[in-house]
């Protein structure tokens, strides 16, 4: 069944409608339905692209957190072939919000690291909502290390709200942990892909995401944190007013893929299907596939210092004209 967004209730009216003719088509009362089925499909259709193609970035933060947007398990689906996953921090334990190990992609081995929300109320409890402790961050430096020896591209797929910010992490090194990831992809001699497929939130986000490519979907959004947690902080008591200013924080902090590529803080945007990655994951995976290839193939030829110099001119370059 379809999850609808609120702004796309009158695509869901229409798509209703559809759907009761088609179950009358299927019924054998000599009854022909398929050209007033093929007039709300073709209005349906431009609904669609009208809605998608003017969205709000708080709108974006919507689709981007749509329950059934391609997850990390679906790209190791129908973008890779032999993964292996690999648990665990050799340090405390296992972290089953970013999971990784080895893969071939299109052919050529690399290694897949990235985070899980999962799919199902089970699934997300056991992936704790794609929020990852200190072990997960610390199992991602064991891969990234593991990448390097064996000269392999890594390749991060970056899809949380945050890391988990709980008691029993903090107490374990959470901000050492992502500090130490953060440092170990900037320092890495192997190639980095990184791809923000849905959220990308906070440090948690940065400390996959700080590669050589930046890439983001579409409608994927990426911030130092989440609209929600900022009008929290800038309007205290906006939400006991029964206000939501979370519409507000989303377009101040322009959160969009559109924005930060304009910023330069990314690469590269990768275009969704029409409605979002949700509506055609087969065709999302595919295109974020070629965008992926493409990007290792132009890091290949680069030696482990030139890796690590150009990633480092890339981020210190953010910022740096609006500075001149």
């Amino acid at each position: 069944m379809r999850t609808y967004l609120d702004f796309e209730k009158p695509i869901a009216e229409l798509e209703g409608r559809i759907d009761d003719l088609r179950r009358m088509e299927g019924e054998e009362n000599g009854v022909s339905v398929a050209e007033e089925i093929d007039k709300l499909q073709a209005k349906a259709d431009g609904l669609l692209a009208e809605a998608y193609g003017k969205l709000s970035r708080w709108q974006k933060t919507q689709v981007a957190r749509h329950a059934s947007r391609p997850h990390f398990s679906d790209y190791i689906n129908g973008l890779v072939e032999e993964f292996t996953p690999l648990a665990g921090d050799r340090a405390f334990g296992e972290d089953a919000a970013i999971l990784g190990g080895p893969a071939r992609l299109r052919g050529r081995s690399v290694m897949l690291i990235g985070h899980e929300k999962g799919a199902d109320t089970e699934s997300r409890v056991k992936h704790n909502f794609g929020m990852a402790r200190p072990e997960g961050y610390r199992k991602a430096i064991r891969l990234m290390e593991m990448a390097e020896r064996f000269n392999l591209p890594v390749v991060t797929l970056v899809d949380t709200p945050g890391a988990y910010p709980g008691r029993g992490a903090e107490e374990r090194g959470q901000a050492e942990a992502i500090a130490a990831c953060t440092q170990k992809c900037l320092g890495l001699g192997a190639p980095i892909v990184s791809v923000i497929v849905g959220e990308g939130g906070s440090g948690g986000a940065v400390a996959l995401a700080a590669a050589n490519k930046v890439l983001m979907l579409e409608h994927s959004i990426y911030s130092v944190i989440s609209p929600e947690g900022c009008a929290s902080i800038l309007w205290k008591d906006a939400a006991s007013k029964g206000d939501n200013k979370a519409p507000d924080a989303a377009e101040a902090m322009r959160v969009s893929a559109q924005d930060l590529l304009d910023l330069g803080v990314i690469d590269g945007v990768i275009q969704e299907p029409v409605g979002g990655a949700h509506r055609d994951s087969a065709l999302t995976i595919e295109r974020l596939g070629d965008a992926v290839e493409t990007a290792i193939q132009a890091l290949e030829p680069l030696s482990p210092d030139e890796l690590r110099a150009q990633r480092r001119e890339k981020f210190l370059a953010i910022g740096r004209e609006g500075l001149a």
